[in-house]
């Protein structure tokens, strides 16, 4: 069985992306990993050359900041580096800038891939998330962050990178995956306050033109961390590539939990959520197997 990774990179150092930690997270999983960088003079190349693999294959492409549409460019950008990985490549991990895989889910995914290796009418696998916010502390438990996701998919060229590269389909219908008892740890709501707002401000770009993103972000210098609407503590063990970036958090970030700021509505559909697992209305780019 052969592995290959995948991942698209810009501007990580200017916006403090965990790239570095992303990809050696799922190197261990992977044959060869390709990083498709856009044009950006931030350090980003180098960034990516100092983790000195030989598995890691870069790419390097000038990104149409003119697509605001949907987060299309991202898309397109993904599709550039799934296109490049070999094409004896059995699976394609996909992992995001600002994604770990813990490396207790290693052994966990290797045997997942394994054993569908042959079962052609698994396309992809689907795995749990756990979303932290304002720091490594928390993570958010209301219905505003999606539970699952689709990270490892097969080889096939048929099978694209959806709207904004959160999921994929093959030819424009959702795969069919199995769900897989990992979680990717999703940090992109843990930077420091400057950085979370620079980033949400060239983030929401890729969406939005100039005068609707003013509208949409704050013109303050730093990122507000308490308008979330409900966190609970992280009990859990933080990935060990995490260990050195937690150690260097430089700011402070606290938050009561038992305050939560739910319409009345959410509270009733979470309520529903705890008694039963089921949540209403939830949006599902895959079919489940």
């Amino acid at each position: 069985m052969k592995v290959s990774g995948f991942t698209i990179a810009k501007n990580a150092v200017k916006f403090d992306y965990p790239v570095v930690e992303a990809i050696t997270s799922v190197l261990p999983v992977c044959d060869e990993f390709i990083v498709n960088i856009g044009n950006c003079n931030d350090g980003t190349l180098e960034l990516i050359q100092a983790i000195n693999s030989p598995k890691i294959k870069i790419i390097q492409s000038v990104w149409d900041d003119s697509l605001r549409e949907g987060g299309k460019l991202l898309a397109n950008e993904t599709n550039r580096a799934f296109d490049a990985i070999d094409s004896k490549s059995d699976w394609a991990f996909y992992i995001q800038a600002d994604e770990v895989l813990h490396e207790k889910y290693l052994d966990t995914v290797r045997a997942a891939m394994e054993a569908n290796k042959y079962d052609m009418k698994v396309e992809g696998l689907l795995f749990n998330y756990t979303h932290f916010y304002g720091s490594y502390d928390y993570v958010g438990n209301s219905r505003r962050w999606y539970r699952n996701e689709i990270r490892v998919i097969r080889n096939d060229k048929h099978i694209r990178s959806y709207k904004d590269a959160q999921g994929f389909r093959k030819n424009d219908e959702k795969l069919h995956v199995k769900a897989i008892d990992a979680s990717i740890y999703h940090y992109g709501w843990v930077k420091p306050p400057k950085a979370q707002q620079d980033k949400q401000k060239s983030f929401h770009k890729m969406w939005h033109d100039d005068e609707v993103v003013k509208k949409m972000v704050s013109a303050a210098d730093e990122f507000d961390y308490s308008t979330i609407d409900s966190l609970s503590k992280f009990t859990g063990t933080q990935p060990a590539v995490m260990q050195k970036r937690i150690q260097n958090q430089n700011w402070d970030f606290t938050f009561d939990t038992s305050k939560i700021n739910l319409s009345a509505k959410d509270k009733l559909l979470a309520q529903i959520e705890k008694l039963s697992g089921w949540r209403v209305g939830e949006n599902r780019n895959y079919t489940l197997i």
